[in-house]
């Protein structure tokens, strides 16, 4: 059935778009803070109604550089602001965003990019080089834009590497700014079903395999991840964004964060236990997710230093299985710890490890919750 054809007296029609969650965020959490340790080093604070006008402003200037509906836009970059407003103006306006793995091999990066027909390609300036190195691969590749402002943007060594045009990506939003075209822009009605998101998984046999993602099945995943025996998450929430959003959506972060209107803290490519602490500890965060490397690094760094876990409630640990010793070490520090199962083609997450009603009342002692989580 087409939107909007619904009998007189039914329900009214409201497509399920991610920027929907965002304009939420923007409108009623409109200056809860978004914290980023930038690539380039320095931590900013912005809120989400700054991250709804750049978003926009994003959409402006891809749009002035030919993105259209069911285009897509490859990203390689790490959880930074830039790379979230990239993700929804690209989204906004019905192109694709298409995530690249850094970690991967240049053979599987390009093969990536090439199946996947990405036309720009947005990039970490220090990710440039794997980009500079594969560009001859990508026949559609009509332009590379890095996420930086001048003063960072690389040396003309980097632009010479390239056979198409380098962006930057500061630049086009100021440019976008100027024209004047913001203060008449809407995000357009797509329909829900819209391709919104593409990501390709190495896991598997033969060449990496490609999961496209609409508007609905992003929005359903993330607000279903919100939910009390989910991740939990709402707008007294602190989020660390772990996973990187090359990994499946961030596990659906960058799209639950916002519906729920929760503080945002964005850790760029710094990953490691000192740097994941030290925002934790600043920042107060209350909720995090990632793999168990993460948190084995944060132990270690923790055990080493004698600190402590002040805020933390919750961390939700996928990817492989944790190790009984570490659900235990971080549960002597308060954390719930929550195990959780999914894979790239259900957005990504399939099932989580909380008690059910039944277990709860069973008379289980701790030593048994552990076994089962």
């Amino acid at each position: 059935m087409a939107e909007n054809s619904n009998p007189p007296g039914s329900m009214q029609s409201w497509p399920l778009l991610v920027t929907h969650a965002l304009e939420y965020a923007a409108r009623w959490h409109k200056d809860q803070e978004i914290v980023c340790k930038t690539v380039e080093g320095p931590v900013t604070i912005s809120t989400y109604a700054d991250l709804n006008q750049r978003a926009k402003l994003c959409a402006l200037a891809l749009q002035k550089l030919g993105v259209k509906p069911g285009d897509v836009v490859g990203t390689l970059a790490w959880n930074t602001t830039r790379h979230l407003e990239a993700w929804y103006g690209t989204m906004g306006i019905g192109g694709v965003t298409h995530t690249l793995n850094p970690r991967l091999s240049d053979a599987d990066i390009a093969y990536i990019a090439g199946h996947g027909e990405d036309r720009l390609i947005l990039v970490d300036a220090t990710l440039l080089p794997v980009v500079a190195r594969i560009a001859k691969e990508l026949p559609l590749l009509q332009a590379v834009v890095v996420l930086t402002d001048r003063q960072h943007m690389p040396d003309h060594a980097a632009a010479a590497a390239l056979s198409v045009p380098l962006l930057c990506y500061e630049q086009l939003l100021d440019e976008a700014a100027e024209s004047g075209a913001l203060g008449s822009f809407t995000w357009p009605r797509l329909h829900e079903d819209s391709p919104a998101g593409l990501c390709y998984t190495s896991g598997t046999t033969g060449n990496p395999k490609g999961v496209r993602y609409t508007h609905r099945s992003n929005f359903l995943h993330a607000l279903i991840t919100t939910a009390p025996d989910a991740l939990a998450l709402s707008a007294s929430s602190t989020i660390l964004m772990v996973v990187p959003m090359f990994h499946a959506n961030s596990w659906g972060l960058n799209f639950s964060g916002p519906m729920v209107g929760a503080r945002l803290v964005l850790p760029g490519p710094y990953l490691d236990g000192e740097n994941i602490y030290q925002l934790m500890h600043t920042f107060k965060v209350t909720v995090t997710a990632g793999v168990p490397t993460v948190w084995l690094n944060l132990l270690q760094h923790m055990d080493k230093h004698k600190l402590a876990l002040r805020h933390l409630q919750r961390v939700c640990i996928a990817g492989s299985a944790p190790p009984r010793s570490m659900i235990q070490a971080l549960e002597k520090h308060g954390v719930d710890v929550r195990h959780l199962w999914g894979m790239t083609e259900l957005s990504p997450l399939g099932s989580l490890g909380t008690l059910t009603s039944g277990q709860i009342g069973d008379g289980l002692t701790h030593d048994d919750v552990i076994s089962l989580k």
